[in-house]
């Protein structure tokens, strides 16, 4: 059966120099009808507590570029959804779902969204899109083909000077989820620090740890930067050093991270993995270890596991972060001793020998369909012996989430 889903392809774009002023001038026109929303926002509703929609700004764009010449340049469609951006927004710090609004900056993250004429030539590696349809486009790097509807456009520039564009399609799938779980075809993962994860199978990944091994050069970017006369070419040229360097290392994570991510879906296909819940916001609060948990990445480790499990039907099983999986025995009992120095440890009551992080990852594959047992939901295969886990472990309600 085939099915719609929404899929995000990027291509990296070469502008002609006059292309890259008109971009530039899209960034500023986001930045200042950003701010200018937020700004009339604001002012209409702590005086006479009157609320503007995003429909009362949009309407207000007509008369400003009566004032604003340079805003004929920039396309009706960018401001537009800059509105809704803000507005959007907005909406969430009234609700208290975020913090205070900022106004936008020239430090801020350059980009701008576009709706609507949106058209790639494959063939002839070239993006039309508002106010670059004429003189042949922009040219990319076409190497993915998409057949659907484009959505919508995100065009971006890095600090190091690179363009992007982020078309979002909604593309037709003949792959569905898996229905049916099986502990046979299952596999569980356990994430770390020492070595990114350990798999009940067996299999060790090394942690590549990008940032620790280039940390040095960096800090040796940094102090010259620093020293550079603010404001100087000299300082421009320093601190474009310093992000090419973080470029190149965000470049490299990212790239093991899909790799990896896609390696274990291929090699699932049609089965289940199951993770643990962790909480990285609050374990980033230990000030030793934040650098080497935000190497690490987990969070979006897990959640392109996610995102791939939908598109090629592989089920995700999560347990929650309290289930005692590397200090269970698969006698059934929990060692409340274990501490995180202890990587090996012997069982008092049976005698057996255990690798912490194999143990673990065993144990999540166990907690996870013994939740999928209780909660009533279709699947196949023999359960192992499941364990016994002292009662008077602390535990917070079992996180389930079925993809």
């Amino acid at each position: 059966m085939t099915t719609q889903m929404l899929k995000s392809y990027k291509y990296r774009l070469y502008p002609t120099p006059k292309q890259k002023e008109l971009l530039d001038k899209h960034f500023g026109a986001r930045r200042f009808i950003y701010n200018l929303a937020l700004e009339t926002k604001r002012a209409a509703y702590y005086p006479n507590k009157v609320k503007l929609s995003c429909y009362d700004l949009i309407r207000q764009l007509t008369p400003l570029k009566e004032d604003a010449a340079w805003l004929r340049d920039i396309s009706t469609s960018c401001m537009q959804q800059t509105i809704v951006e803000m507005d959007a927004a907005y909406i969430k710090w009234m609700r208290g779902e975020c913090g205070v609004l900022r106004y936008r900056t020239k430090r801020s993250k350059q980009t701008y969204k576009v709706t609507d004429r949106i058209k790639v030539d494959f063939e002839n590696g070239i993006l039309f899109m508002p106010k670059f349809r004429k003189k042949n486009g922009i040219k990319c790097i076409a190497d993915r083909t998409y057949n659907g509807d484009a959505k919508s456009l995100h065009i971006s520039k890095t600090t190091t000077g690179k363009y992007f564009a982020s078309i979002l399609v909604d593309v037709p799938t003949g792959k569905g989820l898996a229905v049916k779980h099986s502990i046979n075809n299952a596999i569980g993962i356990d994430l770390g620090l020492k070595d990114f994860a350990i798999t009940s199978d067996g299999e060790v990944i090394s942690n590549p740890m990008f940032l620790k091994n280039n940390i040095d050069r960096l800090k040796v970017l940094q102090r010259r930067a620093a020293k550079k006369q603010k404001g100087s070419a000299n300082k421009a040229k320093a601190n474009l050093k310093v992000a090419r360097h973080y470029e190149k290392i965000t470049n490299r994570r990212s790239d093991f991270l899909h790799k990896l991510s896609s390696r274990l879906i291929d090699e699932n296909q049609g089965g289940t993995i199951c993770l643990e819940t962790l909480n990285v916001k609050g374990m980033m609060k230990n000030h030793k270890l934040a650098g080497a948990i935000g190497d690490v990445s987990w969070s979006e480790f897990v959640r392109q596991l996610i995102y791939k499990g939908d598109w090629y039907g592989v089920n995700i099983l999560r347990i929650g972060r309290f289930e005692p999986s590397s200090k269970t025995c698969t006698c059934g009992v929990v060692n409340k001793e274990l501490t995180l120095k202890d990587r090996v440890w012997t069982c008092k009551h049976c005698g057996a020998t255990h690798d912490r992080d194999v143990l673990a990852a065993n144990n999540i594959k166990k907690f996870a369909f013994k939740n999928l047992e209780n909660s009533g939901s279709g699947w196949s295969g023999e359960l192992v012996e499941m364990l016994s886990i002292d009662k008077s472990t602390k535990q917070e309600d079992n996180l389930l989430i079925v993809k």
